[in-house]
């Protein structure tokens, strides 16, 4: 199976599968402090996939830039949004590492970041964070560093206290590390140790 094969199974698969749960708190985050809000509010989901995250914000009534290095997330994320919210979505395909990001109220990364060799990893990481207005958040689900996938150079695993000195300008407001055995989407037996978190931007 090529890469692009893999990547297409894992969107049919996941296209249907409800939103994460770590971009549901920040949204919900944000509803409790825009009681007075005129305008819609401005996300990037980085690593969209199929757009179950970009799909949930669109719902809520935010805009939405969704990116992907894949043609085919875009593809199944367009064919998956109802025409009356295509309006307030942007696409792109690009590479996460090279990819310019505007300013935004959200930046939402749910299991895309770790796809990236440490050496692009942090400079993007950063890259994202930085991105963030004063006020906005951070929503993400990252690997830790007793992950399956650590050994594989091609990835980036952190220690989870790692990710949270990145954050130090940030009041962290959601923080979950955990490990299981379980099967990927596809199928696949696979030890997560997962990091997910909510963050909001302080200065």
């Amino acid at each position: 199976m090529t890469d692009s094969e893999y990547w297409a199974r894992y969107y049919e698969v996941t296209v249907d599968r409800p939103s994460w749960e770590t971009v549901k708190r920040a949204i919900g985050l944000f509803a409790a402090d825009d009681t007075a809000a005129s305008s819609p509010r401005f996300a990037v989901d980085l690593g969209c996939g199929a757009g179950r995250d970009a799909r949930e914000l669109l719902r809520a009534g935010w805009r939405v830039l969704a990116v992907d290095r894949e043609p085919g997330a875009i593809e199944v994320l367009l064919a998956a949004t109802p025409p009356e919210q295509r309006p307030a979505l942007e696409t792109r395909v690009e590479d996460l590492a090279t990819v310019k990001l505007p300013a935004c109220d959200l930046l939402n990364a749910s299991l895309s970041l770790p796809f990236l060799a440490e050496d692009l990893f942090w400079p993007t990481w950063e890259r994202a964070l930085a991105s963030l207005r004063v006020g906005g958040r951070v929503s993400a689900m990252l690997f830790g560093d007793h992950d399956g996938s650590f050994a594989d150079a091609s990835m980036t695993c952190p220690p989870p206290q790692k990710i949270r000195e990145t954050l130090s300008s940030f009041e962290i407001e959601h923080w979950i590390d955990r490990e299981e055995d379980t099967q990927t989407a596809l199928g696949e037996p696979h030890h997560f140790h997962m990091v997910e978190l909510v963050a909001r931007r302080l200065k």
